[in-house]
């Protein structure tokens, strides 16, 4: 029997949460673990109630679409929405987080970010390692290529 590492399980998992993500430009997925646990998901996309970019074409300013939250911020408001701590979990990332994103992440007491994909923010970066929170870059798992989702 081959079982995959517990790292490349819950990336697995946060490749298939990409797949819900609803802005052209990328698909992002997030998942917030604790103690081998699933505490929260997340994918890019439009607050609740509001059209999403695979409806009306992405809000783009300064080469960023500010229609969409980004997936870390979904899961990280997901877990605020339900009353879940986070603090000393591990978040697994499709790409790596953002300056703003590793802000987030670092008050809400996130101590390992696993991701896939590189973002080159060497701020991001720095804040995260003067944080103490561990950055690790893994390669995707296998069978998470990005697939092609239906028009909604």
């Amino acid at each position: 029997m081959n079982r995959p590492s517990w790292d490349e399980y819950f990336m697995r998992i946060t490749a298939e949460v990409a797949q819900r993500a609803t802005c052209p430009r990328a698909s992002v997925g997030a998942v917030i673990v604790k103690d081998k646990r699933i505490l929260t998901t997340g994918y890019n996309g439009a607050p609740s109630g509001l059209p999403h970019c695979a409806e009306t074409g992405c809000l783009v300013v300064d080469n960023h679409c500010v229609r969409a939250l980004h997936a870390e911020q979904n899961a990280l408001l997901q877990s605020a929405r339900h009353g879940i701590s986070v603090a000393g979990g591990t978040i697994y990332v499709t790409h790596q987080p953002c300056l703003t994103c590793a802000k987030m992440l670092i008050n809400a007491g996130i101590v390992r970010v696993v991701y896939t994909q590189a973002y080159l923010d060497p701020i991001a970066q720095e804040f995260l390692t003067q944080a103490g929170v561990e950055l690790v870059r893994m390669n995707a798992p296998a069978g998470s290529h990005r697939r092609k989702r239906a028009k909604p």
